[in-house]
């Protein structure tokens, strides 16, 4: 930012909203971090401190910052300002307002707020809409959003404003014009990692010889599952969502294929399906990409060590590691809390086949009559396909998503 302190907003403090003050009272760009919690928490501003400096899967936060010799870093509470010092950065909590109209960022000196609350994704809700958006932020006298989620736009006539995009390190950073855009999502932390797998693949490849991919995500618990079994709300149709994370392999969806188009435009040539799995893990989750691809008539087909090769040099060409490659046997907990990496590609479990695929051309639509007969006479041809699939872990909190929510932060900060 150009002038001033250095202040960041951040609306919504639950995993994402938490582990965000961690990252950025650790990076020290922001000189004062104003936490929108929007409700009284516990019984004074000492509950909300007990709730930062501690986390269930990483730990301490002065553990996380320096290691076994790190001390106490959480100081100089005041009840009356709402204000703490925690390892030398001013955080100051609201607890007044939900609606982002309501509360006032122009008066704390917030210019860019990252909201991670997940409830104000639509990007063509009006300011002064009743359930809040996330131009309310604007109103508020903020001049940039960043949402830590996908935009999920509730009229499907509607397009994407002018004034919003969406971006993930690494992929489409460029996408984002300082002078148009006020509103940028962040994507999700799936998109994010099955971006850095796929990216690297229609570099080498090419879309047209991607014939088809899919994934499924093998996804850690988030905070919208129930940890016991709950009766569903009034109007919901999906009843495993309120069956226990504790104990259940759960079958769910993802948006990450209509948000990949929005980062990765040659995916709209590429037939794609993405699906969801939760298992009770904290974090630390897995895609597998399965991918299809047409061979040329001449040449070697597309084996196991070409791909892992495609990723090995994406790697080391990476921006900020974002790719990781290893040949090594990883399990989830190995993922968690590796800094700043979107993907890590697991090349030890890469693996190809190629066979011929039947096709009646008789059944291709559009196809010329002239052109259907091969020379044998028939209408069936066959062609080599390759089936790839490919492993990535990511760290759906902290590790990958946080830490390039940190990214993406600072560097719309440094164009302000």
């Amino acid at each position: 930012m150009s002038f001033g302190n250095k202040v960041l907003g951040v609306n919504g403090f639950g995993r994402i909203g938490k582990l965000t003050v961690w990252h950025h009272v650790g990076r020290k760009y922001f000189d004062e971090i104003v936490v929108n919690i929007g409700r009284q928490a516990g019984t004074s501003l000492a509950d909300i401190a007990h709730y930062v400096e501690r986390d269930s899967t990483y730990g301490w936060l002065h553990g996380y910052l320096y290691g076994h010799t790190g001390q106490p870093i959480i100081s100089k509470l005041d009840e009356s300002s709402g204000t703490m010092n925690i390892d030398g950065v001013k955080v100051r909590f609201l607890r007044a307002h939900r609606n982002p109209a309501d509360i006032g960022w122009a008066d704390h000196g917030v210019r860019l707020v990252v909201d991670t609350t997940g409830q104000f994704l639509d990007p063509t809700m009006e300011a002064d809409h009743p359930q809040g958006s996330a131009r309310g932020h604007l109103a508020s006298g903020a001049e940039k959003v960043i949402l830590s989620a996908p935009f999920k736009i509730g009229d499907q006539r509607a397009s994407t404003p002018q004034d919003a995009v969406t971006t993930v390190m690494g992929i489409n950073s460029n996408d984002y014009d300082s002078r148009r855009h006020k509103i940028i999502s962040n994507a999700s932390c799936t998109t994010t990692c099955l971006a850095h797998m796929m990216k690297p693949l229609i570099n080498a490849f090419g879309p047209k010889k991607i014939m088809s991919a899919s994934m499924a995500t093998v996804h850690a618990a988030t905070g919208s599952q129930e940890v016991l079994d709950r009766l569903p709300k009034a109007g919901k149709t999906d009843l495993r969502k309120n069956r226990s994370i504790m104990n259940n392999i759960i079958l769910t969806t993802t948006g990450a294929a209509k948000a990949l188009r929005l980062v990765i435009p040659e995916m709209e040539e590429i037939a794609f399906i993405a699906e969801s799995v939760r298992i009770p893990t904290v974090t630390g989750s897995l895609i597998i990409l399965v991918i299809n691809l047409q061979e040329e008539p001449a040449g070697g087909y597309v084996t196991r060590e070409l791909i892992n090769d495609i990723y090995r040099q994406a790697a080391a060409e990476s921006p900020e590691g974002y790719l990781y490659y290893t040949e090594k046997q990883n399990v989830s907990g190995d993922i968690i809390g590796m800094p700043k990496v979107a993907a890590t590609i697991e090349g030890h479990e890469t693996h190809s086949r190629t066979a011929e695929a039947a096709i009646d051309l008789a059944n291709v639509p559009g196809l010329e009559k002239s052109l259907i007969a091969n020379p044998e006479g028939g209408t069936v041809v066959r062609i080599p396909v390759t089936q790839a699939v490919i492993y990535g872990w990511y760290d759906n909190e902290m590790g990958s998503y946080v830490n390039m929510l940190g990214d993406r932060t600072v560097s719309i900060a440094d164009l302000m």
